[in-house]
């Protein structure tokens, strides 16, 4: 049913778009052949979908709701302490982090060697983690 639908669709766009078909019978069938043959080639014809039953198999890709509102909160915390870093710290984390930018980067947009960079944010990340413990937040997501 689907294919005949489909071959009188393709029947009515192409005459209306002021192309001659001489022989609409003959072209219909043609046309309705290659659809028929598409559809026996599909890859759902041949391997169908997947049982009902197993969709609740299949891992999601989000989280378990209190798994991200811990995430929230950690990441919450972590922005409001950033706010009390000293503003090299909060420039050179949000660089490696948020920006998503390697030590060499950092070190060229700032002008001072790589290994001072690495030097920064070791130290960056130490008083972050201090100050992240005394509000009680030990582990982050």
């Amino acid at each position: 049913m689907d294919i005949m639908q489909e071959t009188f669709l393709r029947y009515w766009k192409h005459a209306n778009s002021g192309s001659e078909i001489k022989n609409p019978k003959a072209w219909l069938m043609k046309v309705a052949r290659n659809l028929a043959e598409d559809d026996s080639k599909s890859a759902f014809r041949r391997h169908g979908t997947i049982p009902t039953e197993l969709f609740g198999t299949i891992p999601g890709s989000s989280m378990p709701p209190d798994a991200e509102l811990q995430r929230r909160e950690a990441f919450q915390a972590i922005r409001s302490v950033l706010d009390e870093l000293p503003a090299p710290d909060r420039e050179i984390l949000t660089m490696r982090y948020a920006l998503d930018q390697d030590a060499p980067q950092i070190a060229e947009y700032l002008g001072i060697p790589v290994s001072a960079i690495h030097m920064r944010l070791s130290r960056a990340r130490q008083r972050l983690a201090e100050k992240l413990s005394a509000i009680g937040v030990t582990q982050l997501p």
